[in-house]
This record gives structure tokens, sequence and C-alpha cells, in this order.
């Protein structure tokens, strides 16, 4: 008997987390951090069932903070077994986790002070979860994995790494797993990329699956097309231009960030939009670059072409990367027309958060929201369209122009998902487990699937037992 339970990204798309059993071995695929508002940070635990179990390996399918970010607190609690992933990943990984754990740490210590100023004790619960030796350890643990080469990753369990064109690194992963005598093929999705995302190659879905956990984040919708999403952030970009405002893009520091560099610079090269300041403002995101210029090999053939010849770095002469916090103020002192790209992504944490206080009541303003959005978030709200937000003990009206690119996602339409998920099927039709994804996108796909494959999906719920 196999059992998987998730510990997360059930009916929801943060928190990824799946316990792994069969009769000989228990793993994890994945252990990642919710994100949202205060209730969420409140489940960033190390389950019981986990807690009370000898867990031998991890299998990491990417580096987002969804995926990864409760490692180092499994790692604090003692565990020391191995956690597989791609080198990329590893890289990337390293990034994020080490960002969170500062945040965490700086938090700590500002409600330290404030505490003392007080006289009052400083809450148990506002202790960081983790803190950056952690870090060091977890990342020192991580084995690194190839794509397509078999690796035996725990007593009766060999795990496969497909690219899922995500993020640099991230996987699909095919779990070969001993059944009772049984060989069945358990396949975890992880986070699938859309088609041509700039510099990574397109998903490759695995050739069968016994037991299938799919993704569902956008099983409800598709993408607008990425011609028309270039078209109208070319639109937003030089209506800037033309009023002398400012473009601010809350990003993932991690692939939206690289990806909306390389459509700026081909509009540039192409001559659709000036070579106006751009400014990266993100520490994370200046270092993620540079792990993307340290894995070429895994660029798809347009960027590779590019990259040799110089002509993406070429096109940025006007990018300004700002590294200290003082580099990061001092744009407040630039006159537009100007572009900011600074995380969170989903604008809960980071630069982006001094720039939203400093910008939201102007009109000429343009914050551009390029990604997926979580309940609770501050983003989210955003793009619901609140006339007013409460920000870093502020009260603003919002009169800047919210715009919502959701071409520019890094995750999968429904028309994608579908697809992918035919190819897998071709290899006879697997058990299916929706996941990842809030309850109306994923009844969304459930119900499609079952009207074109005949096949019916299952809605897990957070720590329930599937037995397959």
């Amino acid at each position: 008997m196999i059992t998987i339970t998730p510990y997360g990204a059930a009916g929801e798309v943060t928190g990824s987390a799946y316990l792994v059993e069969t009769e000989n071995s228990k793993i994890l695929v994945d252990f990642g951090m919710f994100q949202g508002d205060k209730d969420d940070d409140a489940r960033n635990v190390i389950p019981g069932r986990v807690h009370r179990m000898d867990i031998e390996a991890v299998v990491l399918t990417h580096g987002h903070l969804d995926h990864c970010g409760r490692l180092p607190l499994l790692v604090r609690e003692g565990y020391r077994g191995p956690i597989y992933c791609t080198e990329a990943t590893r890289d990337l990984a390293d990034i994020i986790l080490s960002d969170a754990a500062h945040i965490q740490e700086s938090d700590f210590e500002r409600r330290q002070r404030r505490a003392l100023r007080k006289g009052h004790k400083v809450n148990r619960n506002d202790a960081p979860l983790y803190q950056s030796d952690d870090v060091e350890q977890t990342v020192s643990q991580m084995v690194d994995v190839i794509y397509g080469e078999p690796v035996v990753v725990a007593p009766g369990i060999t795990a496969i790494y497909r690219d899922a064109g995500h993020m640099l690194g991230s996987a699909s992963v095919e779990l070969y797993m001993d059944d009772e005598g049984a060989k069945k093929v358990v396949v975890f999705s992880g986070d699938i990329g859309p088609p041509n995302l700039p510099y990574l190659r397109d998903p490759e879905p695995p050739a069968k699956a016994d037991v299938l956990i799919l993704e569902s984040t956008y099983g409800d919708r598709n993408h607008k097309s990425l011609s028309d999403t270039l078209e109208e952030f070319e639109s937003i970009i030089k209506d800037a231009v033309e009023k002398k405002g400012k473009i601010f893009i809350p990003s993932f520091a991690i692939g939206r960030a690289q990806q909306i560099l390389f459509h700026l610079a081909e509009m540039i090269r192409k001559g659709r939009i000036p070579a106006l300041p751009i400014f990266l403002d993100s520490p994370m995101a200046i270092r993620a670059s540079a792990v993307y210029r340290k894995h070429e090999e895994l660029f798809d053939q347009e960027a590779t072409k590019l990259t040799d010849e110089g002509t993406i770095y070429h096109d940025l002469r006007s990018l300004r990367t700002c590294v200290t916090a003082d580099e990061s103020r001092a744009i407040n002192d630039e006159k537009g027309p100007f572009i900011v790209i600074a995380g969170s992504g989903m604008v809960t944490a980071g630069r982006i958060m001094h720039h939203l206080r400093n910008n939201i009541d102007d009109p000429k303003s343009h914050f551009v929201i390029s990604g997926y959005q979580g309940r609770g978030t501050l983003g989210r709200r955003l793009v619901d369209g609140v006339d007013n937000i409460s920000i870093m003990g502020d009260h603003k009206p919002v009169r800047a122009q919210i715009h919502t690119l959701g071409g520019f996602s890094a995750h999968a339409g429904q028309v994608d998902l579908v697809k992918w998920y035919e190819a897998v099927a071709l290899g006879g039709m697997p058990t299916l487990f929706l996941t990842h994804g809030e309850d109306d996108a994923r009844t969304v796909l459930r119900d499609l699937l079952s009207d074109m494959f005949s096949v019916h999906a299952y809605l897990p719920v957070y720590s329930e037992h599937l037995e397959v």
C-alpha cells in the first residue's frame, strides 16, 4: 500500500508538502511555506505525523518558498537526511531560504526593540521559524540530481526528474515505487510552466503514471496571450513615458524578474520603447540573475543565442541594480519616467512595500501586478480593486493605476494543464489528484478533465490520507 498525505497546497496554492509512505520507506515531496495572512503564518509547523516519523529523504521539485520554505525548520528539528534537487534548484533555494531567514531575524529584532522600549516581553510566537545557520545546514544536505537520470532516494523508491519549465531547475518528479511486489509510477507534477517562457525549456511531461498529483493553480482559466500581454505592457510604459510617470512592478525575485527584463530588452532592441531607466531593486533578484548566468546550459535555444551574442546585456544598458537600502531609497528622488522591479511578488514584504507607501496615492504612477496573488495578500486586495490600504502603519487611498498582466505567469493556464495531462494519459489513465489550486480552480479543472477524458479527479484536503 502506498499512502500520500498532503500537508499543504490542498485547496490552496502555498505550503506544498506531501508525505509519501510505503511498507519500507517514508519520504517528503516538497516542504513549503504557507504565505498570506497571520493565520497562514501560524500553519508553518512540522505536522505531528511527520514529526513522529523517521523521514528517509526529501524530494524537492523546485526552489520557490512555497515548496521549500519549511525545510530549514525540519532540519532545525534534527532532520539530517538527503534533500534531492537539481543543482540550479539548490542554488536558487539557497538564495530564497537565506532571504526568508534574514526577514524573520530582522522582524524579530525589530519586535524586540519595540518591546524593550515599552517594557514588555516579546511573544514567543514572534521568534523566527529558523535562522541563517539552519539554512546553511539545509543547503549542505542537498544532493544534486540530473534531469532524466534515475536516482535511488529511499529503499524501493527511485526518482527521475523531468524539466517542468516553471523556473530554472524546476522539475516534475516520477517516483518508481515498490508496492507489495508490484511496481507503481507515482508522478508529482510540481509547478508546471507554460510553453515559451523566456530562458526556460518547455515542460517535459512524463510518459506514464499510475498515480498523478497534478497542480491546478490556473485550472479555471487561461492566461491572456503573451503577444497581447506584451502589447498591454508596452502601452503602460508609453503612457508613463508621455506623462513622466513611474512604473512599479512587484515581482518574484526568481523567474519573474528575469522574465520581465528579457521582455524589456526585447522592446528596447526593437525600438518599441525608449531606453528609460530600469531599477532592479531587489538584492535577491540580482543574486538570482547571477545563478541564471551560471546555468546557461538550461536555457532554451533563443536565450542561449541572445546570451552568447551579448545582445540582452547590450539592450539593458539603462538597467541599474540597487543592492543597498540607500540605493533603494535614492529612487524616491528620481523623476519619472522610470521602471522599478522589486520584491515581493505578492506585495507581502520587501522593498515594494516602501514604493507602494510612497506612490500608491499618485495618479501618474502605475503598479503592474504580473503574477498570481494568493488569498489574504495585499497584492490580491489591489487586484480586487480596494479603494484604500493600510501599509506600514499608514492609511493610503489607492489613486495609482493598477494593472494585472496575467500573461506573464510562470504557471500553465488551463489549456496547457490539459495538454500536459493528455501527454501523460497517453501511457495509460492514471489515478488523479488535483492539488496546488484554490477550490474554484481545481473544481473547474476536475469537471473539464472528466468531460474530456472520462477520468475522475479527486480533490484532497489537508492531512487526508490517500491510499493508492
